[in-house]
């Protein structure tokens, strides 16, 4: 158990912080080491988050991350990282074919973590996350940031209030050419667009048509273009079909840009989110096509806040899950890429 897991008490008394660290170098890690920082300074979050140390493979890289953004301990293994007792939250920031391995090994030295989308290669790793999760009372929940977002709710409260009335369909893309990175054209990476970008239109149509609203995924027709040589998906497109008739198109690519936007039709009217990866906009429109109304998206630091202070929050609470993204949701949009990925015959070397 971490030091401060259910000890709520001590930090609302002054006494402790939330210690959280990373686990990796790379880019992403250098968006949560931003987001952590500005935190920090942000008087909503500064007594009680705390950006405290960075583990890479060389100590080197390690330490002028860490000086780059002030944190307080460099390390030069993942093992150096974990045997720390003030480590209380590890973001895993590593690529998704590692994230059980890293997440167990936090977990089991009774770390709790907060691990980058997608949350694992598949949903048989997943599982034995969450085996441990539950083994050592742990915290252990998906950083997907789009859950935790406030314009989760917004999207929300316009089609529960049938202002755009009865909604039968949607459709999402995110699309980005990112294949000059290495591990997403590499199968041993888990590569390939789905679990990279992919993975974010069919979780905004989870919320915004899915799940949230009830309705469960009869089924599915899927198609992909694959990238030369290693085979992994350089773009794709799925249709989702759910028990009352309601259908939603996902799509995504890493070879080129899309709007990245959602769209959600209704029979009064349709809304339009700008940036399913970031909501930066929220419009509804009439039958007519006419503008009714933007709603705002709150301002945010960085948008990985949200994510943090959730977990966070429900460390301090002695939690193994988030509200926002719970076990089973988790579980669900990783058996549907498993799903996917099985109707396109692609497997990774170490599912073989």
């Amino acid at each position: 158990m971490s030091r401060l897991n259910n000890n709520r008490a001590a930090v609302e008394a002054g006494e402790a912080k939330v210690n959280v660290a990373i686990l990796g170098a790379g880019g992403i890690a250098h968006t949560m080491a931003d987001t952590l920082t500005k935190m920090a300074a942000d008087p909503r979050y500064a007594s009680w988050i705390h950006p405290y140390a960075v583990a890479a493979r060389d100590l080197d890289r390690a330490q002028a991350f860490a000086d780059q953004w002030g944190l307080d301990k460099a390390y030069g293994s993942y093992e150096d990282l974990v045997a720390d007792p003030d480590v209380d939250l590890v973001y895993i920031a590593t690529p998704h074919s590692m994230h059980a391995e890293h997440a167990i090994l936090c977990m089991k030295a009774g770390k709790n973590v907060l691990v980058e989308k997608s949350f694992t290669a598949n949903t048989a790793q997943a599982r034995e996350m969450l085996a441990v999760a539950k083994e050592t009372g742990l915290l252990c929940t998906e950083a997907i940031w789009t859950r935790y977002m406030p314009s989760r709710g917004l999207i929300n409260e316009i089609i529960d209030s049938g202002e755009i009335g009865e909604v039968q369909s949607a459709s999402a893309n995110l699309c980005y050419p990112v294949v000059g990175k290495a591990r997403m054209t590499d199968p041993a990476c888990a590569g390939g667009a789905l679990l990279d970008v992919g993975v974010y239109p069919l979780n905004f149509l989870d919320m915004a048509i899915g799940a949230d609203h009830g309705r469960t995924v009869d089924h599915f027709e899927t198609s992909m273009v694959a990238w030369p040589e290693t085979g992994v998906d350089a773009q794709n497109n799925t249709t989702l079909y759910y028990s009352d008739g309601t259908m939603g198109v996902s799509t995504s690519s890493m070879l080129v840009t899309s709007d990245r936007g959602g769209y959600v039709w209704g029979s009064k009217g349709y809304l339009v989110v700008t940036n399913i990866n970031n909501p930066e906009a929220i419009a509804v429109y009439d039958n007519d096509h006419k503008l009714v109304r933007n709603v705002e998206v709150p301002p945010q630091l960085t948008g990985y806040e949200y994510e943090v202070a959730d977990a966070a929050a429900a460390l301090l609470d002695g939690k193994t899950e988030c509200e926002a993204m719970p076990h089973a949701d988790t579980i669900r949009i990783m058996e549907l890429m498993d799903a996917i990925r099985e109707r396109w015959n692609l497997r990774f070397p170490f599912e073989e």
